[in-house]
């Protein structure tokens, strides 16, 4: 088992990471509309950690875009790379999903990240984060609300309200299945909002969560357990 190790002059502590984010999230693009939803290729990340061993494993699951197909899948192994702060939580990971992504033998096409993206205290999550790094559109959609307010959608799928912070809309609550609870979906890098959720209703036919974090998550958590068996034998 290879462990990727924490990239030389990573920031170590909150003002160095704080810095850094700063610096690029003046690389922003938010004037770009994105990729059609239902086209190309949708790249879903995720990633899971053991504390106890200080490790996270990152997965990125290539689908194509129309059939919602696996078209490709890469994993990697990390030390986690930051401490636990919140609102810099990309730090803790980043090394570990470009890792992966650096691995896959297909073009990623979207990014479609299981967190925030303009949806962050400082308008820079890890969507927008992985977005910038890697140039790729992106988006980020949330399973649980984070540092904003929002007012309920309506129960139909499809419907939804805005996320307000600061007096400032950052994502939208969308509901991807009727009667069951939003997700929360906000720009990451060179998406509009109004395509990242259409991007997030194309792909969650069956279930609240897209189909590019289902497969994600489930393929990092079985990374992180080959990972673990290997080192105890």
């Amino acid at each position: 088992m290879t462990i990727i190790d924490i990239p030389e002059g990573w920031p170590a502590d909150e003002s160095a990471a704080l810095a850094v984010q700063e610096e690029l999230r003046g690389r922003l693009v938010l004037a770009e509309e994105g990729p059609e939803a239902g086209t190309g290729h949708v790249t879903g990340v995720d990633v899971a950690y053991d504390d106890e061993r200080d490790l996270v494993a990152a997965a990125a699951v290539v689908l194509d875009g129309r059939s919602l197909e696996v078209v490709a899948r890469a994993t990697a192994v990390g030390r986690v790379s930051f401490p636990y702060v919140p609102g810099l939580l990309a730090f803790r990971e980043v090394p570990t999903v470009l890792a992966a992504l650096g691995r896959l033998d297909a073009d990623p096409g979207l990014l479609v990240c299981d967190g925030y993206g303009l949806a962050h205290p400082r308008r820079f999550g890890l969507a927008s984060h992985l977005g910038v790094l890697t140039g790729l559109p992106s988006i980020g959609v949330a399973k649980n609300p984070f540092t904003f307010s929002y007012e309920q959608p309506g129960a139909e799928r499809g419907e939804f309200s805005a996320l307000v912070a600061d007096g400032e809309t950052v994502g939208r609550a969308l509901r991807t299945r009727t009667g069951v609870k939003p997700v929360f979906v906000s720009v990451g890098h060179r998406v509009s909002l109004d395509r990242a959720c259409a991007h997030t209703l194309h792909l969650t036919p069956r279930f609240r969560l897209p189909e590019t974090t289902r497969h994600a998550d489930s393929l990092c958590r079985r990374a992180l357990q080959e990972a673990l068996s290997t080192s105890t034998e």
